[in-house]
């Protein structure tokens, strides 16, 4: 295998070390993930608790729901959201949208009634397909609305509709293009809130190509593999690197519904997973938890952390429970679509990485870091922004040019507002977040979401949200508000009410302003010397 430029040395742009390679570009991306149907039909693609399903069942499956998505009315360039847990039927229902040459839009089921509505009209869905569970929180918004069907993989309520399942041979000739859009997930960008994330049939086989095809491929995936999906679907991270990367391979796909340490432990030990992808909060759990000592892990060999940095110690930790297994990074973010950066310890032909790294630039792609005021690029090892570009990235945000032009610039470069550097070996290495989203875990929290929620409470004036560290979730929302006869149960009640669990504020403190730039935009960085101060008083 030989190596490309790694770096253009007159501009500082990085390239990967893997060379380029061509890149299906012409291909849809139900097609695509299905491309090895004739040699893997018999083999098992999905796993969920009691039910298998072979790569031929599943492609059967999608089809009978994409014909009876049809019969329902949905076609080309319509919106369907998903609102369901890790499940076959969250596969089927994603494979048929695609065949329709529709658009999913896939949201957290956890979610409030207001949360989906915000999302719903955005999004313009005509179609739902959810759990019974759930429906109450779309009564409201169809009633006012009444512009969206809702159908239940379970047994359905009332006035919705059964899980459509038509004839496979009435599914209909669509034309697609590859530069349509194929999903819709939604992400809060570098700042502010929620927005449409357009990602096309072009730009996800371009990112899944990018690191499963070629001779070397960088995230080296085989038919033999028992993929582990405990990461949910509905985030783009898992969608991609489990769902698409995995059946792309031919690989087996572990769908695990729920969290819970032990059913995890379980099931690893029982299907023999070889491919565990993580999150840190997982990742830590697995270190300390010591009911992982009876059970058997050794069948893992690729163990992969993403959506947020991993630490040191927990990335030491885990190599010494799992001494057999590689253990690596990767990096990305929605509008990348979405993979950056991979540990290219997890390429066929592997190379030595470093403990902290989150990988090198994905082929077929090109990275540069900027200085964060004069927007110069730089050479290695100096920190600034990461800034992407290639085939894989977003078309832009729904509706909203004016917050595509800000992320994605006029030579077509995607700023991610992420602070890091490059460094003599081609590693990229994260250092901090020009952006202001907390990190819960592997979710997103959008300040400005949270203090428009608060602004919004007849006795609150003013809020800001900032992270505060936490051991079990990385960064939880705590809350500056300017008020009056308010108690912080009060507030964080008012707060929990109207947010799924990870947006809940865990401190409140009364201030008597909240510190502001000439412009008006929050001063953050106060804030959060301000908690650290409290924080080392208690």
């Amino acid at each position: 295998m030989s190596e490309g430029i790694t770096l253009d040395e007159t501009t500082h742009i990085f390239r990967s070390k893997l060379p380029d390679i061509p890149l299906p570009n012409n291909l849809l991306l139900h097609k695509y993930c299905f491309l090895k149907l004739p040699e893997v039909a018999n083999r098992t693609c999905l796993i969920a608790a009691a039910r298998t399903y072979t790569y031929a069942d599943t492609h059967r499956a999608s089809r009978k729901v994409a014909a009876g998505m049809s019969k329902l009315g949905i076609q080309k360039g319509d919106t369907v959201m998903i609102l369901l847990p890790n499940s076959p039927e969250f596969v089927f229902t994603f494979m048929a949208v695609s065949m329709l040459g529709a658009v999913a839009t896939t949201a957290n089921p956890s979610y409030t009634a207001a949360e989906l509505a915000k999302q719903l009209a955005v999004s313009n869905a005509k179609l739902v397909v959810t759990l019974s569970a759930h429906v109450h929180k779309l009564n409201n918004q169809q009633a006012q609305h009444r512009f969206f069907k809702v159908v239940t993989v379970d047994d359905p309520p009332e006035n919705c509709s059964a899980f459509p399942e038509g004839d496979e041979s009435e599914v209909p000739e669509v034309e697609i293009s590859v530069e349509d859009a194929v999903a819709l997930p939604f992400s809060s960008g570098t700042t502010g809130l929620a927005k449409g994330v357009i990602l096309t049939h072009k730009s996800l086989v371009t990112s899944v190509a990018q690191l499963i095809e070629g001779e070397n491929p960088h995230m080296y995936l085989k038919e033999e593999d028992v993929v582990l999906c405990v990461l949910p679907l509905f985030h783009v991270f898992a969608m991609h690197i489990v769902m698409m990367c995995g059946m792309r391979t031919g690989s087996a796909i572990l769908l695990i519904e729920k969290f819970e340490m032990r059913t995890l432990l379980e099931a690893i030990e029982k299907h023999r997973v070889t491919v565990a992808i993580l999150v840190p909060p997982l990742v830590v759990a697995l270190t300390k938890n010591t009911a992982v000592e009876k059970y058997d892990l050794s069948s893992i060999r690729l163990v992969m952390s993403g959506a947020a940095p991993l630490g040191l110690q927990a990335e030491e930790a885990l190599r010494k429970r799992l001494p057999n297994a590689i253990l690596g990074q990767g990096y990305g973010m929605t509008e990348s679509g979405p993979v950056l950066t991979m540990s290219l310890g997890f390429a066929k032909f592997p190379f030595p990485t470093k403990c902290g790294s989150c990988g090198t630039v994905v082929r077929n792609a090109e990275m540069k870091v900027i200085h964060p005021l004069t927007s110069l690029s730089l050479p290695r090892n100096e920190h600034g922004e990461i800034c992407v570009r290639g085939s894989q990235i977003m078309k832009g945000y729904l509706n909203d040019e004016k917050a595509t032009a800000e992320t994605i610039d006029a030579d077509g470069w995607l700023h991610t507002g992420d602070i890091g550097y490059v460094d003599d070996d081609d590693e990229v290495f994260l250092v901090d977040r020009a952006k202001e989203l907390i990190k819960f875990k592997a979710f997103q929290v959008p300040p400005a979401e949270l203090e428009d929620l608060l602004r919004s409470h007849p006795s609150i004036a003013d809020a800001a949200v900032v992270p505060q560290k936490d051991d079990a979730a990385g960064e939880v929302p705590v809350a500056f508000v300017v008020g009056f006869d308010l108690t912080e149960d009060a507030v964080k009640d008012f707060v929990a009410k109207q947010v799924v669990f990870y947006k809940r504020i865990h401190k409140v403190y009364f201030v008597d302003a909240i510190p502001k730039s000439q412009t008006g935009k929050i001063l953050r960085k106060e804030l959060r010397a301000k908690l650290a101060k409290i924080i080392e008083r208690n």
